[in-house]
């Protein structure tokens, strides 16, 4: 039976927006990670047949064959080609099941899943806004759409609001959360539990150049006063800045094999792919979909929830993994261990193989042997990846 095996995973640390990541152009951001991924498994790097670009806001720098822009500023030789998808939040995730599909498949046997995003240097939205400031066009949604639904737009805030409703999670319960990812990922940061996954990015700073080795938005001194003082996204609301996902600009990326890339090319596997799936659902409430997504990935792999060690589900907003973690009956030590994107910042296309760097490492760290990452996307939409450290 065929296998998909993992030889690295890497990352970079994250940075708050125009913050000591912004001075990077996104190209070169994702160049870095491909000379990482090269580096440090030793592969030959015309070796690799593919490179799957996740990344969300396709435009000015991100624009263009942005997948390719980043092959072609790497290391790499010309000779490989790049292709840049977008599936929202989980678009590097969706880049590793597609790469591993093509090793299971047996139609290529070396390929690099990888996501970036500058959300300094190219804004979220900016793909719509600025169709909109000259008047080009109606939109992405269009009027047959917004009249099956009832409605003008989607919003992923809404959709946060209606799941803490619907779980009847409280403002309190909200923040206690926030400040648990972020004592989390202090205490991680702080124990070198990063140092493994992490690409060192050189920047400049106001003393002179240095190197960017540490997320830049873990808040060592955050308190429930501190993140109780935010106010709410929408009056009434319980969701606010501070318990929401932090604007970050990275990359991350991993390298997937055959068996016989494997043995061809001497290579050491850190983990394989296990299972995974991709599911849709309502749109509105939207950000519910990683429950039904892990049910279904479950089933499909013959497992129960209690069969993984470590999960990642990405913190888009609080209210996201909490429900996830009452509706699946899971156990919340296992849950984003290291700290999640309350702390850590959510690069959006790159979040998915940045979670994914994270979840190997922190088996392998552990000794564990199942991890689960899971991702809710715009659109209702989420991906679930189960792995297997080595």
């Amino acid at each position: 039976m065929a296998e998909a095996y993992i030889v690295e995973s890497l990352r970079t640390a994250g940075g708050r927006r125009n913050g000591r990541v912004s001075g990077w152009h996104p190209a070169d951001l994702g160049a870095e990670i491909l000379n990482a991924l090269v580096d440090r498994s030793g592969v030959d790097p015309a070796a690799i047949e593919d490179v799957i670009m996740g990344c969300v806001t396709q435009a000015g720098e991100q624009s263009f064959a942005f997948g390719r822009n980043a092959v072609l500023a790497s290391r790499l030789p010309e000779s490989v080609p790049a292709v840049t998808i977008d599936r929202q939040c989980g678009s590097s995730q969706q880049a590793v099941q597609f790469a591993a599909q093509a090793i299971l498949s047996g139609s290529q046997d070396v390929v690099v899943a990888a996501g970036v995003e500058s959300m300094s240097r190219v804004p979220m939205f900016t793909n719509l806004s600025f169709h909109e400031e000259k008047g080009v066009g109606e939109g992405p949604l269009s009027a047959r759409l917004k009249a099956k639904y009832g409605r003008d737009v989607f919003s992923q805030f809404e959709g946060a609001e209606m799941i803490a409703r619907k779980y009847a999670f409280d403002r309190e319960a909200l923040d206690a959360y926030a400040l648990q990812s972020h004592r989390r990922a202090a205490a991680a940061t702080e124990a070198g539990a990063f140092d493994a996954e992490i690409v060192p990015l050189e920047i400049q700073t106001p003393d002179g150049p240095a190197m960017h080795t540490k997320d830049e938005g873990v808040r060592y001194d955050a308190t429930m006063d501190s993140i109780g003082s935010v106010k709410t996204l929408v009056e009434g609301g319980v969701v606010t800045a501070a318990n929401a996902s932090q604007i970050c600009d990275g990359a991350s990326g991993m390298l997937i094999v055959s068996e016989a890339a494997l043995k061809r090319y001497g290579l050491t596997p850190i983990g394989r792919i296990h299972s995974f799936a991709v599911t849709a659902g309502d749109p509105v409430i939207m950000l519910e979909e990683p429950i039904p997504a892990t049910q279904r990935a479950l089933k499909r792999a013959g497992m129960r929830i209690q069969d993984i060690d470590l999960y990642e589900v990405n913190e888009a907003f609080a209210p996201v993994p909490l429900a996830w973690l009452q509706a699946l009956d899971a156990d919340p030590d296992r849950l984003n261990v290291n700290g999640g994107a309350i702390a850590l910042g959510h690069p959006l296309g790159a979040s998915g193989t940045k979670l994914m760097a994270t979840l190997v490492h922190a088996l392998r760290a552990r000794g564990k042997r199942y991890g689960l990452q899971t991702m809710c996307e715009g659109g209702g939409v989420a991906n679930v990846t189960i792995v297997e450290a080595l």
